[in-house]
């Protein structure tokens, strides 16, 4: 099944820059229509619409019938968005997974939401097919783009989402709520440790020894005797000597093992407690009644003029808008001055996503339409 997908943009230069992004990723059939008016213009008090070129309405009007079939609402909203001065921008896939990839790349060049133009379109009376005759119409695109388009309205009608237009053949859309599981496990870190050096120190010891020595005499002391006759050798030669000795010190070292170092590793187990956040979606389903209705509807035109031209979209203020409207009519004694405290904490508890600061204002505007 081809699946096409349509996007509406404010000037032609975002929807070019988009539909090069698309061609750059792989989409190649896509295709191009706007229609911008020239320079000239009715003067004041003209009642009668400018001529139109019957050729060029019908090609505007063939483009859309080829995309969208039968779906006839659908087909006038986008002829509008054309003879209004937007640009439509399409492009065609094979499944659903490439066209969400295409709405993707779509998104960051800025298209505008179709459903709030169209609600002021219906309100300030269709213009038709009326196309200046000097508006230049382009249907830029591959070879087989039209036949492409046929056959995606044969298989199936168009489900609006927001700026975006989805000609695929389902009936009903399914939002999915997405949760996230949180998976703990481990994974060995190095946490610390010891190095343990060897080395040699030298200290110095004393030890206290007794050494004995030898020391040899002589004395001469003065005597008057005869000779022994007996000491035949009196008047010999003779040579003594004596010897001193003395002890020394001998050192020896002998080593020992006086101590013992022992490492080792002991390991324990302990419990720790893991404390994360885990994301979930949650689709919320909101009955509107004719007053809902009324105050959406005052609450997109005042974002239109206040904050569309600042990035984001309507669905991202809506939140705030109904916020403030909600708290007013649950506190309505308090004045904005006294409740901002009590407002703004239980915003950034409910939205964490989304600065306070970003949306205070969308916020005091739904409060304060309750309170006039």
């Amino acid at each position: 099944m081809t699946h096409t997908l349509a996007a509406v943009f404010d000037n032609r230069s975002d929807a070019e820059r988009a539909r090069t992004d698309l061609i750059g990723s792989g989409f190649n059939n896509t295709a191009l229509s706007d229609s911008s008016a020239d320079g000239a213009s009715a003067s004041a008090g003209a009642t009668a619409a400018a001529p139109r070129d019957e050729s060029l309405g019908d090609r505007i009007g063939n483009f859309f019938s080829n995309l969208f079939g039968d779906e006839d609402d659908e087909r006038r909203v986008y002829e509008e968005a054309v003879h209004r001065g937007k640009a439509v921008l399409t492009v065609q896939a094979d499944s659903e997974d490439e066209i969400e990839r295409a709405a993707d790349i779509v998104e960051r060049y800025g298209p505008v939401d179709i459903d709030e133009y169209q609600n002021e379109w219906r309100a300030s009376g269709w213009s038709g097919a009326e196309t200046p005759r000097s508006g230049a119409q382009n249907l830029q695109g591959s070879a087989a783009s039209q036949g492409a388009m046929q056959s995606a309205s044969q298989q199936g009608g168009a489900s609006a989402q927001g700026s975006m237009q989805y000609a695929a053949g389902a009936a009903s859309q399914t939002i999915p709520v997405v949760e996230e599981a949180l998976k703990v496990g481990k994974r060995i870190v190095q946490r610390g440790g010891l190095r343990i050096h060897q080395r040699v120190v030298s200290t110095p010891v004393s030890e206290n020894v007794s050494l004995r020595e030898e020391h040899v005499n002589v004395e001469r002391h003065a005597v008057d005797r005869p000779v022994d006759p007996a000491s035949v050798d009196a008047f010999q030669e003779n040579t003594i000597e004596l010897r001193e000795m003395a002890e020394e010190a001998v050192v020896q070292k002998t080593a020992r093992v006086v101590e013992e170092v022992v490492v080792s590793k002991d390991a324990t187990q302990r419990q720790d407690q893991i404390n994360e956040t885990v994301r979930r979606t949650e689709v919320e389903v909101e009955q509107l009644g004719a007053d809902d209705a009324d105050a959406d509807q005052y609450f997109r035109s005042h974002w239109t003029s206040n904050y569309a031209g600042s990035g984001g979209g309507y669905d991202d203020y809506a939140p705030a808008y109904r916020y403030g409207a909600t708290m007013r009519s649950s506190s309505p004694d308090r004045s904005w001055d006294e409740a901002e405290p009590t407002l703004r904490s239980s915003w950034e508890s409910s939205y964490p996503q989304s600065a306070w600061e970003k949306f205070k204002a969308a916020v005091r505007h739904g409060w304060d339409r309750v309170t006039s």
